[in-house]
């Protein structure tokens, strides 16, 4: 959690300024008298300019600088006028924040007594008190704030962002590839191209999907087995971590957005824009849009063409869609929505977690017994009728199901509209499926203990560090290992 704002921002300047003009003060020999007489201000006036506690007229600042003999641009200047004065600052500025507030202590003035070493270890403690308190808010409330916040930017720009897009059309152009599946090859073009050499190995740290070297320009990538996703994949999104040059996330909103910036970019390099909007553009003319079709088209899994089907059916297509991956116990993982699909949602906004109705498309498609065709329904909600389709990936942590849809009139474009497979659903609603049925609940409502299965994570605070959930450890070890020999 950050502890800075714009009135942080403010702050820091009038402190700085009334350093500058204090720093000024002395040098010269000007007492603080004096220097109110010159500006015809009262020496209290000054002197709480000088403090920081009072914002000056630029005709107040223009009579300083004149009263100093020096230039306003210089008495305007951002820097510290020595490093004393820039620990005092610190200092001032921390006593002013909420974090020093709440612990109830009296402030006190940073006069010429305290040395720089006292200065250095109160700043120091406090700055351990910052890391302590964003560790403690590090927690999965935390995430779902963010992660909602998140989900409202991707609904505003309709899950498209064109600077994105313009990355991927850059660095395909670079290795020459001018549309269809992107093959292995090209993706080690790609590495090759930005300066690295891919590396494959069998002891990658279990907390990774890769490790990218900085120092000597090398990515390393699970060998076989170590995952079921597409392999073209974590190298990708470690490509597009370093054309993006993200920043070390400073909390989980900043590491969230950076996450879905690498997936989205990677999934623009397997699946270019603009043939996949020529093929999804002759689809719809043949009212023919499917995502096995996209999936298929390009070589990819059916969860990244779901995906990459909400970055460009509105944006290309005029389609609102929404897009959900949903466990098989019915808990949302992912989600995302233009067209008012209504998820369901906690209290702060999120819907991850959350138990998707047991007669939507995206939990019906658990009971088909033909997992190889994907699974088409009209379901009729509160806010309308939506179409969907759905198709079931299985993992090594169970069975998911990824489903797109659509709104009643737009459902006309899409292989399979013409499906029988309807439900109506009134969640919210508990009466719809969340309680159940009175003869059942008469019969066994006295006589039945269920051992739940508790899910460590509701417990759990997300893991802290700069990259959440990774073991620094572990992956400094490793590249220790592997960097070359004629590393010093």
């Amino acid at each position: 959690m950050a502890f800075s704002g714009a009135d942080d921002e403010d702050m820091l300047d009038s402190l700085t300024l009334g350093r500058r003009i204090r720093h000024l003060r002395t040098e010269r020999g000007m007492t603080l008298d004096a220097l109110a007489v010159a500006v015809g201000r009262a020496p209290s006036q000054v002197s709480m300019l000088e403090n920081g506690k009072r914002e000056a007229k630029l005709g107040v600042l223009q009579s300083v600088a004149k009263a100093l003999d020096i230039e306003l641009d210089e008495l305007l200047s951002n820097e510290a006028p020595s490093a004393r004065a820039a620990q005092e600052i610190a200092l001032e500025r921390a006593q002013r924040g909420p974090l020093f507030r709440s612990l109830g202590l009296p402030a006190f003035r940073v006069g010429k007594s305290i040395s720089d070493g006292a200065l250095e270890t109160i700043l120091g403690l406090q700055r351990e008190l910052e890391r302590l308190h964003r560790e403690r808010a590090s927690t999965p409330e935390e995430a779902r704030r963010a992660n909602a916040q998140l989900r409202k930017l991707m609904r505003a720009k309709n899950n498209y962002f064109p600077e994105l897009e313009s990355h991927a059309r850059i660095l395909l152009a670079a290795v020459g590839h001018s549309g269809g599946p992107l093959s292995q090859r090209v993706a080690s073009d790609l590495a090759a191209h930005l300066g690295f050499s891919l590396h494959y190995v069998k002891d990658l740290p279990q907390s990774t999907r890769s490790v990218t070297d900085l120092k000597n320009g090398r990515i390393y990538l699970p060998l076989g087995g170590k995952s079921a996703r597409d392999p073209r994949s974590a190298l990708l999104q470690a490509l597009a971590s370093f054309v993006l040059g993200n920043p070390e996330p400073k909390g989980y909103g900043e590491f969230l957005a950076q996450r879905v910036e690498t997936n989205y970019l990677a999934a623009a390099l397997l699946i270019p824009e603009e043939s996949a909007v020529e093929f999804l553009r002759e689809a719809k003319e043949l009212k023919q849009l499917s995502v096995e079709d996209l999936r298929d088209a390009f070589a990819v899994t059916y969860e990244t063409a779901a995906h990459r089907f909400t970055n460009l059916a509105t944006e290309h297509l005029g389609i609102p869609v929404h897009f959900l991956k949903v466990h098989e116990s019915g808990a949302i993982l992912k989600a995302y929505e233009n067209d008012n699909a209504a998820f369901p949602t906690d209290v702060l906004g999120a819907v991850e977690g959350q138990l998707v109705c047991r007669k939507w498309s995206a939990r019906q498609v658990f009971d088909v017994e033909d997992r190889f065709s994907p699974y088409h329904q009209y379901t009729d909600k509160p806010a309308g009728t939506y179409w969907c389709t759905s198709a079931i990936q299985s993992t090594s942590q169970g069975d998911f199901s990824v489903s797109v849809g659509t709104p009643f009139a737009t459902a006309k474009w899409f292989r399979g509209r013409d499906t029988v497979n309807r439900q109506v659903s009134t969640c919210p609603d508990e009466t719809c499926c969340r309680r159940p049925p009175l003869d059942l609940s008469s019969r066994w409502e006295q006589y039945s203990w269920p051992s739940a299965r508790m899910n460590s994570s509701l417990l759990a605070a997300m893991p802290t560090g700069t990259y959440p959930g990774v073991d620094s450890t572990e992956v400094f070890r490793f590249l220790e290992a592997h960097a070359p020999e004629t590393t010093a």
